[in-house]
């Protein structure tokens, strides 16, 4: 069974959906790929990792900087998009990497911007797995799943200056 909340951020109301174990997603409302592979209808309930989630998204937008492995998660997806979402992981709070960053860090160089893009943007757990944290190695804040606007925000909230991009 898979479960669901909603949780208001400052940048906008999320749905985080667990099942009994782990995180398995978070997506802002109307953002790209909502819900991605899940096939079930998500019951509301706060689980225990809802909750850790919730703590988690709170310290976050207070300004801390809490650990992905504070909360379990399950990335359902390609073997592909799971190496991509594992490099995303290690991202710095407050940094960024590029689309052609990722592809070097998978010993890929000939593979497209396009294809690491696709699996960035697939990502299922925003904010916690920072695929807004990657941008195009032309300074564009091109790709995010719930918007540029959304990315901006959280670049801007983990202290990036943002001036030197472009959309």
């Amino acid at each position: 069974m898979i479960y669901s909340s909603n949780y208001k951020t400052p940048i906008g109301d999320v749905l985080i959906v667990s099942n009994e174990d782990y995180l398995i997603g978070l997506w802002f409302k109307g953002q790209k790929y909502f819900l991605g592979n899940i096939k079930e209808e998500p019951i509301k309930k706060e689980t225990k990792v809802i909750l850790q989630t919730k703590k988690w998204l709170d310290r976050y937008f207070n300004g801390e900087k809490p650990s992905i492995s504070e909360v379990k998660l399950l990335l359902d997806g390609s073997e592909f998009q799971k190496s991509v979402w594992k490099i995303l992981c290690d991202i710095p709070y407050g940094e960024v990497i590029t689309y052609k960053d990722i592809s070097k860090l998978l010993k890929k160089e000939k593979m497209s911007a396009q294809a690491v893009g696709g699996a960035v943007g697939h990502n299922p757990i925003s904010i916690i797995v920072p695929c807004h944290r990657v941008v195009g190695s032309n300074n564009s804040l091109t790709g995010y799943a719930s918007g540029i606007e959304n990315k901006k925000k959280l670049l801007i909230h983990e202290g990036i200056d943002i001036s030197k991009y472009k959309e």
